[in-house]
């Protein structure tokens, strides 16, 4: 018997088994087709999921509905925004549910469990809503109850592991709620019952990109009375935390048709100080367990009133303290004499009429007292701040008062007295008549390091005096490893600059004994990309609008000593224009103008150079540019003035970048001469040539000019006068030390030798004298191997067949025999063979003497 029924028992759990796992796939598409009949007939929005899944084990005796990875994206204004995205949503109901066979009939959902959802709500500037998705019903309208889908009669609901954003682009404020964990039950069902909640999150707060709260803590455990008839909930037993801080709230939050009324008070239970330093976000709070503390904090508030689309609750928000103070075990320093006196208000209900009043805000640190206090109103629209600080601050102090860690270490001493009155309007456009300042402010010993510069600032004296119209810096004086700075000058717009993102106008006289720009500079940080690696340079920044006029003594940079600077700086637009900039230098004196142009990745110039009186060998030898341009000038000796035109790109040491260098010069060379020995080309030239002595060539008074592009520097014609010999010089060399010259000597003919000397002997003298000969040097090569060809065979054979034809003619008119009185052998005038033979004869001579590489001092022109 026993058997018989254990057998029933199992054969009936068997067949309940198959039944609870082969239901879901009977109802599978069943409740497909709801789920997305209910999604069609209620959002105006585009709605996927991967899948839907029935499940009756998981929550037996319940049936379980999970909706997997859900997406709601809107369609315009907010098109392809995505409003929400989940996890998974899990539906708990009846079993029973699922076998309502009407179409219209609605399904009760008695517990929903929502993970990873990302709700991102947005209210654009018109006032849409990206929520705003739901489809207007008649049967709705008309009935007030959905006439499909489902319906609702919770006893339990949780979400997990979410994150809900909210942004008002019309008044640019950004809330919200990350690792948020909440969960409730009670029983929705009835109309009077309580829900027991628990919520755990991280809140954001910012306003106009000033941030109030920064992933702050919050908890709340909080039972709720739920008056479901009138949509009243009331607060009861709760306290909630914002970091550390606790918190009890009272009153009721009730929805009506416009939106949400309200009565509400909180208050922090308990009074100590180390509550308010619990608001402190916990990056940047210390451990608080052993800080010492002394006088209250007090935190109370009602919100009273209606949310609607036109108006918002009345609020009295008062936070105060009074001769607190606290120290921690660890540091040397405490903070004494704390005063807070805040309010936080609006009486009318009109957002508008919304202010902040810090009525007095106190503190002391050793024996320095800082005092402030400031109106803040309009806070929607044109927000209006005024404000009154008065007192003094060692920055040092800081840190030794409380445990936080600075990036870069302050030291120094602040003082202040000011009074400023603006709004942002004004700020924005610049209507001064309404922007009230009125005080100075002093920096003394005051020691800023950054990772943006090499050397730590340091300054010794600043005075700021503010004005209405004006910013006036009346001293500043400060160092920065070798270099010291004087500067005076006036700011026209630090507001502005500071809280409406205007350019910083100014205009500074600066004077430095010593300016080294290594001081202030630093290397780039390179950054790999696919193809190469290369150095960030630094950008002007856009922000500043300023003029400087400087006055240096000495200004170091690379490996150049400037003297004397003075010019006219101004940095505008991401550009650094020179007006004016005057320089000692190379034993002359150099002005500049020109500009710097960072706007885009890789910054340019465009600059034009005027030097007066320049050593050569200095200036060429030392500039790289200029090295450049002429690279043989370290065999040059003397003074030269110059105009040039250079434009190009700068490299990462903001030095010009030669191969993208162009323009134009005009140099005229004064008492120059030429060291050949410095150089292989010039050496090799003098070696080559026997007629002439290059360290005796006066390179005075000369003018010659350059036009360079694409790394070539051409070089125009011009005229050099040696003894009674013309040279023309023209070419070109490149920036790689590439050279491709030529060099034309209109030598006369008695420098070529004894020979050609004998043969001019013999006709007349005047005409001997104005004989010359053009002899071409193609140069040819690199700088540091030179190559060099000349014609010099080709010209000395023409001339001595110029030379017999015109002793030849000369002799006819005279009647005589040509040839016997030239080469002095008895021969005809009609024997051309015997007159061939013997000019070669003279040529070998006359060559051998030219190219004789021992260039002795008798038969050349270099004596």
């Amino acid at each position: 018997m026993v058997k018989k029924i254990l057998k029933r028992v199992g054969i009936t759990l068997l067949v309940l088994l198959i039944l609870l796992i082969a239901t879901p796939y009977l109802f599978q598409s069943q409740i497909k087709d709801m789920v997305k009949n209910f999604i069609n007939d209620n959002i105006n929005a585009k709605v996927e999921f991967t899948d839907v899944d029935l499940s009756l084990l998981k929550s037996f005796p319940d049936a379980t509905i999970i909706i997997d990875d859900l997406s709601v994206v809107n369609y315009a204004p907010f098109e392809n925004d995505t409003l929400v995205s989940a996890k998974s949503i899990a539906l708990e109901l009846s079993i029973k549910e699922l076998f309502k066979t009407k179409s219209d009939e609605p399904i009760a959902i008695n517990a929903i469990a929502i993970d990873n959802i990302l709700i991102n709500i947005i209210s654009n500037e018109d006032g849409q809503a990206n929520y705003d998705i739901a489809k207007p019903s008649a049967a709705n309208e008309s009935n007030n109850e959905s006439s499909s889908g489902f319906t609702f009669s919770l006893e339990d609901y949780k979400i997990t592991n979410s994150a809900i954003s909210y942004l008002d682009e019309s008044s640019k404020m950004y809330f919200s709620l990350t690792e948020f964990n909440h969960y409730g039950n009670g029983v929705f069902s009835e109309e009077q019952s309580e829900l027991n909640t628990k919520t755990t999150s991280q809140i954001s707060l910012s306003i106009d990109s000033a941030q109030y709260l920064n992933n702050n803590n919050i908890k709340l455990d909080a039972i709720i009375g739920m008056n479901l008839k009138e949509s009243i909930y009331t607060f009861k037993d709760n306290k909630a935390f914002i970091n550390k801080l606790p918190l009890e709230f009272d009153g009721f939050l009730q929805l009506i048709e416009e939106g949400q009324k309200m009565d509400i008070t909180f208050t922090n239970p308990e009074s100590s100080f180390k509550d308010f330093l619990a608001l402190v976000p916990q990056q940047y709070a210390a451990n608080l367990t052993s800080v010492e503390t002394s006088g209250d904090f007090k935190v109370n508030g009602k919100i009273k009133g209606e949310l609607t689309k036109t108006t918002i609750p009345s609020f009295d928000i008062n936070i105060s303290s009074n001769n607190a103070s606290f120290k921690f075990p660890d540091l040397p320093k405490s903070v004494k004499n704390i005063v807070i006196d805040t309010n936080i208000k609006n009486t009318s209900g009109n957002i508008d009429d919304s202010f902040v009043a810090i009525n007095d805000l106190q503190f002391k640190i050793d024996q320095d007292t800082f005092k402030a206090s400031a109106t803040i109103k309009d806070l929607t629209k044109n927000i209006f701040v005024g404000a009154h600080i008065d007192g003094t601050l060692n920055l040092a102090n800081i840190t030794k008062a409380y445990p936080i860690e600075l990036e870069n270490a302050l030291s120094g001493t602040l003082k202040g007295k000011l009074d400023t009155s603006f709004d942002m309007n004004a700020i924005e456009t610049n209507a001064y008549e309404r922007i009230k300042n009125d005080g100075t402010v002093n920096i003394s010993d005051f020691v800023f390091s950054s990772k943006d510069i090499v050397n730590p600032l340091n300054i010794s004296n600043a005075n700021i005096d503010f004005k209405t119209e004006s910013i006036k810096l009346t001293a500043f004086n400060a160092t920065s490893g070798t270099s010291d700075i004087e500067a005076t000058g006036t700011l026209e717009n630090l507001l502005g600059f500071l809280l409406s993102n205007k350019t910083l106008q100014g205009n500074f006289n600066v004077n430095s004994n010593r300016f080294a720009v290594s001081d202030f500079m630093i290397e780039g940080e390179s950054s790999d990309t696919e193809t190469n690696s290369e150095s960030q340079i630094l950008k002007i920044p856009a922000f500043l609008d300023c003029t400087i006029n400087a006055n240096a003594n000495t200004v170091l940079y690379d490996n150049l000593t400037l003297n004397n600077v003075k010019g006219t700086l101004i940095l505008k637009d991401e550009k650094a224009e020179f007006k004016g900039l005057k320089s000692d230098i190379f034993d002359g004196q150099i002005t500049m103008d020109g500009i710097v142009n960072t706007q885009n990745e890789v910054p340019t110039f465009n600059v034009d150079l005027d030097a007066s009186d320049l050593d050569i060998s200095k200036s060429f030898s030392d500039l790289k540019l200029f090295k450049a341009l002429v690279p043989v000038a370290n065999a040059l000796k003397g003074k030269l003035n110059s105009n040039i035109n250079l434009s190009g790109s700068l490299d990462e040491a903001y030095t010009p970048n030669l191969s993208t260098v162009s323009g134009n010069a005009l140099a005229e060379l004064l008492t120059t001469k030429i060291e050949p020995k410095n150089t292989e080309l010039f050496n090799k030239l003098d070696q080559e040539l026997g007629f002439i002595d290059l360290s005796k060539l006066n390179l005075k008074d000369i003018k010659t000019h350059l036009s360079f592009e694409n790394g070539q520097v051409a070089v125009k014609p011009f005229d050099i006068k040696y003894k009674d010999i013309n040279i023309t010089v023209s070419g070109s060399h490149g920036f790689d030390k590439s050279i491709n010259y030529s060099t034309v000597f209109d030598v006369p003919a008695k420098y070529l030798g004894n020979e050609i000397t004998s043969l001019l002997s013999q006709i007349d003298a005047n005409e001997a004298q104005r004989i010359t000969v053009p002899v071409t040097a193609n140069i040819g090569g690199v700088l540091t191997k030179p190559t060099i060809t000349t014609d010099l065979s080709k010209s000395v054979t023409n001339l001595t067949n110029q030379l017999i034809e015109i002793k030849k003619k000369q002799l006819l008119n005279q009647g005589g025999n040509l040839l016997n009185d030239i080469l002095n052998n008895n021969t005809k005038s009609n024997d051309s063979t015997k007159t061939n033979s013997n000019t070669g004869e003279v040529l070998n001579n006359v060559l051998g003497n030219i190219f004789s590489k021992k260039k002795k001092k008798k038969d050349s022109i270099k004596n």
